[in-house]
């Protein structure tokens, strides 16, 4: 299995096809195994990496490590590892706070953002009232937050695909109990974004309460070159309960806006 020697820790990474570089970054509830559906979307056009971010999946942090702190570092040294100099950077929920971080330091080496059903640490009104959100649903719990990880009735509309979602989720048990709090004191400066004009996409599930879309438009304030898209019939993971529509938007953002 592909790990990199990064940072101090063995990162666990997937490169799938070949072509342009397009990363996509999981969220809080999954691993490199939550993009099983845009994988074998993308990989014939792309060289599509999937990766654990640190604590997740098969990838450990060191003991009391940086956690969160170290997601954008992390990313910087596994394209250096695949000896990637560009790529379309993708996150969905925690995995915004990379990607977004990653193209706000280093919007040279960013040919496109997309950012799925995330606040990506961009500081307004309505994604600070999110983030109380967040907190007060967690409780201080991860299992408890991802509860809402998806749309109320996706579990009787899709049972099986709830099912593997949730089997997902179980894979994640080493993750530090302060992953919220760690996660949302990192901010990201939109301003090196909009100033390189880098190609950017942002989705959301009409039905996201985790991350509502008044707080992801009040993003698109701070990213005034950016597309937004509001998803019906989604919560919080319109890449795993609308896969054929994710695809779809992400596929034709592609095509039109960023260039290999």
């Amino acid at each position: 299995m592909p790990f990199a020697s990064i940072n101090g820790i063995e990162l666990y990474y997937e490169v799938h096809g070949q072509g342009p570089a397009l990363v996509f970054a999981h969220g809080g509830g999954g691993s490199h195994l939550s993009w099983w559906q845009q994988v074998p979307a993308f990989s014939d056009s792309f060289s599509v990496i999937t990766f654990d971010h640190r604590s997740f999946g098969l990838s450990r942090d060191v003991p009391d490590g940086p956690g969160p702190t170290a997601f954008v570092q992390d990313l910087v040294a596994l394209l250096d590892h695949l000896e990637v100099e560009k790529a379309v950077l993708a996150g969905q929920s925690m995995g915004g706070w990379t990607v977004c971080g990653f193209a706000a330091a280093h919007p040279q080496r960013t040919n496109g953002l997309i950012l799925c059903d995330t606040l990506g640490g961009i500081e307004t009104d309505q994604t600070a009232q999110a983030q109380a959100g967040i907190r007060e649903r967690s409780r201080g719990s991860l299992a408890e937050l991802l509860k809402n990880a998806y749309s109320p009735t996706f579990p009787q509309r899709e049972p099986v695909l709830t099912f593997l979602y949730q089997q997902i989720v179980a894979l994640n048990m080493h993750v530090a109990p302060n992953l919220g709090t760690a996660l949302f004191s990192l901010k990201a400066d939109p301003r090196p974004i909009v100033a390189h004009r880098i190609p950017t996409l942002l989705i959301v599930g009409e039905e996201d309460i985790l991350t509502p879309p008044p707080a992801m438009q009040s993003v698109v304030a701070q990213l005034p070159h950016a597309r937004f898209i509001t998803v019906p019939g989604c919560g919080h993971s319109v890449y795993f309960e609308r896969a054929d529509e994710f695809n779809r938007l992400v596929g034709g953002f592609l095509r039109e806006q960023v260039s290999a």
